[in-house]
């Protein structure tokens, strides 16, 4: 018998699960319609939550989290025909979602910091499929024919290239923000592993994507923007930063940079400089000869 519980516990630790977080407390709300959503208070559910994926963490087993968006799951309930008051129903969405991503794999961080983590992967997410419907539906220009896409996806490639080598071989945290048509696109690329001998730099190759697919949509569109690049050296931050303009990254001056990261965005309130961090100006990148670009 204590044979069978410890192959027991040994076969937990061997099966991932997902867990579908309702982040926000309005999501909570939407869902206690539901009567066989038995909770209550949006609080207590997400350290109920919490306890949940420290317990799984602590036998060794691996756990995602994805968001759980009630009207997505309603939808899912009707393309399926399934009922949406059971935790069954809740369980079939959260494994489908959890696969489709986005989801953060929990590594013992506090709640505090995962929300934060899922609500960035999600907006992230969103931004990618977003990026890529304006690109689809850019049309072609109406000087050369060319299709707008295709002229944006290549120019922001060799812009994320020339980013990546302008950087450097320091570790290099980039983040592109578009505004187009309305609606913001953000990417978040990091650097690879060191490049070999003679190699230039490059980040990650799905970061690289990301960054290049919204940034296209910026170009394609005549979106505004632009890209902050942080690059780390010995422990050692240093911050430059570009608007995206004319389909191309202009560097900003020093004092563009400092005011940038030191404006609370949603307010316009200023915020202190952070300890340590450098703020530089924008390299210039070297830009291809001139041709259509939108």
């Amino acid at each position: 018998m204590a044979r069978t519980r410890t192959d027991a516990r040994l076969l937990r630790r061997e099966m991932p699960s997902a867990v579908g977080l309702l982040a926000d407390a309005a999501d909570f709300a939407a869902m206690r319609r539901y009567a066989s959503f038995l909770f209550d208070d949006h609080a207590a559910y997400l350290r109920q939550v919490e306890g949940v994926l420290r317990a799984r963490a602590a036998q060794g087993a691996y756990t995602a989290v994805a968001l759980f968006d009630p009207p997505g799951f309603a939808h899912f309930c009707a393309e399926r025909e399934l009922d949406p008051d059971t935790p069954a129903s809740r369980c079939r969405y959260v494994a489908e979602a959890a696969a489709r991503g986005p989801a953060v794999p929990y590594g013992g961080q506090p709640m505090d910091r995962l929300v934060p983590q899922l609500l960035d992967a999600a907006a992230r997410s969103r931004s990618r499929e977003r990026a890529a419907a304006l690109l689809a539906a850019a049309g072609r220009c109406e000087d050369c024919g060319e299709h707008r896409a295709d002229a944006a996806l290549a120019r922001a490639g060799v812009l994320v290239d020339r980013l990546a080598e302008a950087l450097g071989p320091d570790a290099q945290h980039v983040v592109g923000t578009v505004r187009s048509a309305g609606f913001p696109l953000v990417a978040v690329a990091r650097s690879a592993e060191p490049p070999a001998a003679g190699g230039p730099p490059r980040l990650r190759t799905p970061d690289a994507e990301a960054l290049r697919l919204v940034l296209a949509a910026g170009i394609a569109t005549s979106g505004t923007g632009g890209v902050v690049a942080r690059t780390t050296r010995a422990g050692a931050e240093s911050v430059r930063g570009w608007r995206l303009r004319d389909g191309w990254l202009e560097p900003l001056a020093e004092k563009e940079v400092y005011a940038a990261y030191c404006t609370d965005a949603r307010t316009g309130a200023p915020l202190p400089p952070e300890p340590g961090v450098e703020y530089r100006p924008g390299i210039p990148l070297l830009r291809p000869e001139k041709g259509c670009h939108r």
